[in-house]
């Protein structure tokens, strides 16, 4: 098992003391890596039954707004266990895109929505840089645990911009550098600034910064807001 650092309980707070109640065995969400791309032989270490309690998929869903009706990209989409939980959100009057970039993480997906019986996921195979989402077509784009996948990002988020509805959002989710916790090793993982410079390059600002993961960042990007937009709001950091 993953020791953590010392302080390290001290930076993650509530999270990671009620990961510790529950015994969670943290070696179980590790990622094996075959190459840059998370094989799909392995999607069963991203299904532990400890996920729920240190990923907090309702709060990040209500951090972007997600709501009833709402139009979602889950990019990087893997197995799904992110896909279903939007799914069940947006509701039937919603719908989902489950990108992926290999065909055996979309089967998996499609296999997945079939067995839950959710009419509102549509699966699109993607291209390295390209998403092929439709322009402005979604409300919030959402990145978990992929993003250091990317072998370009900027170019991958400018696609990802003009998917967007206008005041759409993108969150990046992604495991911070400094190790402990489930997730890659932490040479694989990316800062949270450089995903900001990223970001930017790509004509995006950071509306927000949210804290409240245990294990990850969490970046709520946008287009720039409009002129007169006090530059300190897109610092601002809530706790559920």
């Amino acid at each position: 098992m993953r020791m953590l650092p010392p302080g390290i309980l001290l930076r993650i707070g509530v999270g990671a003391l009620l990961f510790a109640m529950l015994g969670a065995p943290l070696h179980a969400q590790e990622r094996p890596r075959h190459g840059r791309l998370f094989s799909p032989e392995d999607l069963g270490v991203l299904e532990g039954p400890d996920r729920d309690a240190w990923q907090m998929p309702d709060a990040i869903m209500d951090a972007l707004g997600i709501a009833d009706g709402a139009a979602v990209a889950d990019i990087g989409a893997g197995g799904g266990w992110f896909t279903v939980r939007l799914a069940r959100r947006v509701g039937p009057n919603g719908t989902v895109y489950a990108q992926d970039l290999q065909a055996p993480m979309l089967e998996a997906i499609q296999r997945r929505v079939d067995r839950e019986g959710l009419k509102n996921v549509r699966t699109i195979r993607g291209e390295v840089g390209d998403p092929r989402l439709p322009r402005s077509s979604v409300d919030v784009v959402l990145i978990v645990d992929a993003y250091h996948e990317f072998t370009n990002p900027v170019e991958l988020l400018r696609h990802l911009a003009a998917a967007l509805k206008p005041g759409g959002r993108i969150g990046v989710i992604n495991y911070t550098k400094e190790g402990g916790g489930p997730g890659p090793p932490s040479d694989e993982r990316k800062e949270q600034a450089e995903v900001e410079t990223e970001a930017k390059a790509a004509g995006l600002s950071v509306l927000r910064k949210e804290n409240f993961l245990p294990f990850q960042y969490f970046l709520v990007l946008g287009r720039p807001a409009p002129a007169g937009t006090s530059a300190a709001a897109t610092e601002t950091s809530r706790t559920p």
